[in-house]
């Protein structure tokens, strides 16, 4: 049976799956609750500064009738007392002392803030302290969260106050509301951060009621932008990881970073995993489903982790890494075409609307007898006749560029496949053909030159 177990930066844990600083670990009632289910370990809510939160604080994207693909929220860190806080991180850690526990942070720029703060968070006998620098609103306009995490400079200098204090591991979580995640990703790093850990939430407003012509959350009548994250972040995140696990100067450094944005199962966490993070943060698939998750979680990336032969966490992190790559990198000679599985074809025909209308038309309707015909049904026919002679859609392989489109508005799965097939054309990237033919990339009469010579299509 794979081992689970992690090494974060010092802080050990039985598995990767923690939850995230938020709701979910708001007191040590609940964290003592979730690691009753299995939980790994748990990063408390951020404590410091002091806040008074406002009521009616979350949003949610629902589409398609599945409910909370995201959340928006409008909540600020902790607004429990200090003490109260401190005193429950302590019990935590004595009544579960093989979990991790982490405590989240945030107070004023000011050294002697941080100093008090971490040396408070040390008494507790807690294994970590993540710096929140990324919570987008309330503490923002404050000259914290976000305000911290979005300009390196602050960065390296809160982290450095903490850092130069604290004899605990320092995880610095980044703020996905900036241009380039690598630039306070080095701040952070030469403020003297053990670990890195992303993404907070993303500044957005999730929606404007058509009845009431309110934004929701509507708070008395106004509203503002809060923190977009579960599901829907999932992508976004991991485009991320993988700017900071490509990046030379983060890899040089060693540090281990921990994923998060839109972990729901135990597939999400094995990406996460694959894409270099040796462990995961989870928040909003527990508001939506309750900390019972971890269960099936557990049990999945065992299962998956015994079927690949991995026997531990450091045996998968990492493993898609060295497929990451830029697009003037990519072979412009590979060839893929779309095909259609006759079997689980439904009739639907979505994929030859997608085509025709938005792609780049090589599917074509076939009527039972093979012979092509233009969209439309008759109307005379009724009942089972309609459907017994609904026309197909087939393929044009010559034509299909490979986008991939009618693959993905298919409703059925493994009903379109995607497929390599020889495209007899020369195996080259885009960095080496500018590097080898300048012209051909700069100049629109070289490039169709080098495609008539070399096969090169266009639909």
């Amino acid at each position: 049976m794979a081992d689970l177990s992690v090494n974060f930066a010092g802080i050990r844990a039985p598995n990767p799956f923690w939850l995230a600083s938020a709701p979910p670990t708001n007191s040590g009632a609940q964290i003592h609750r979730a690691f009753e289910y299995g939980w790994g370990g748990a990063v408390w809510k951020t404590i410091g500064a002091p806040v008074l939160n406002i009521s009616n604080r979350y949003s949610g994207l629902s589409l398609g009738g599945q409910r909370l693909l995201a959340i928006n929220n409008v909540e600020l860190i902790s607004d429990r007392p200090l003490e109260v806080n401190l005193r429950e991180i302590a019990e935590v850690k004595r009544m579960w002392p093989d979990r991790a526990v982490i405590v989240s942070a945030m107070v004023d720029a000011d050294p002697k803030a941080w100093r008090d703060i971490v040396m408070m968070i040390e008494d507790t006998g807690a294994d970590g302290i993540e710096l929140n620098y990324g919570c987008p609103q309330g503490m923002s306009e404050r000259g914290m969260g976000a305000a911290v995490g979005q300009v390196p400079e602050m960065c390296e200098l809160n982290t450095h106050w903490v850092t130069s204090v604290t004899r605990l591991p320092v995880i610095v979580k980044l703020t996905p509301n900036i241009t380039r995640i690598t630039e306070p990703a080095h701040a952070a790093l030469a403020g003297g951060a053990n670990a890195l850990s992303l993404i907070n939430t993303i500044n957005s407003i999730m929606k404007v009621d058509l009845d009431t012509l309110q934004i929701t959350p509507s708070i008395g009548g106004r509203g503002t932008h809060g923190g977009y994250a579960g599901p829907a972040v999932k992508p976004i995140a991991l485009n991320l990881l993988s700017e900071l696990v490509t990046d030379e100067d983060v890899r040089r450094s060693g540090v281990p970073i921990c994923g998060m944005g839109g972990i729901q199962t135990w597939r999400d966490a094995a990406e996460f995993l694959l894409l270099g993070a040796t462990s995961v943060q989870v928040c909003t698939a527990a508001m939506h489903y309750g900390y019972r998750i971890v269960e099936d979680m557990i049990d999945g990336l065992s299962n998956w982790m015994d079927d690949k032969g991995f026997a531990s966490i450091d045996d998968v992190a990492g493993r898609a890494v060295p497929q990451v790559s830029t697009f003037g990198q990519l072979d412009l000679g590979y060839q893929a075409v779309a095909r259609i599985h006759a079997d689980k074809c439904i009739g639907c025909n979505l994929c030859y609307v997608a085509c025709n209308d938005t792609a780049h038309q090589c599917i074509d309707l076939h009527d039972p007898a093979g012979v092509r015909v233009d969209p439309g049904y008759d109307l005379r026919a009724g009942g089972k006749e309609v459907s017994v002679g609904r026309p197909r859609p087939v393929i044009r392989e010559s034509d299909c560029v490979g986008c991939a489109l009618c693959a993905n508005v298919c409703p059925v799965d493994g009903c379109i496949e995607m497929v390599s097939v020889p495209s007899h054309r020369p195996h080259v990237t885009w960095d080496q053909l500018s590097a080898q033919q300048p012209a051909v990339t700069q100049q629109w009469g070289a490039m169709e030159a080098f495609r008539a010579e070399n096969g090169f299509e266009i639909h």
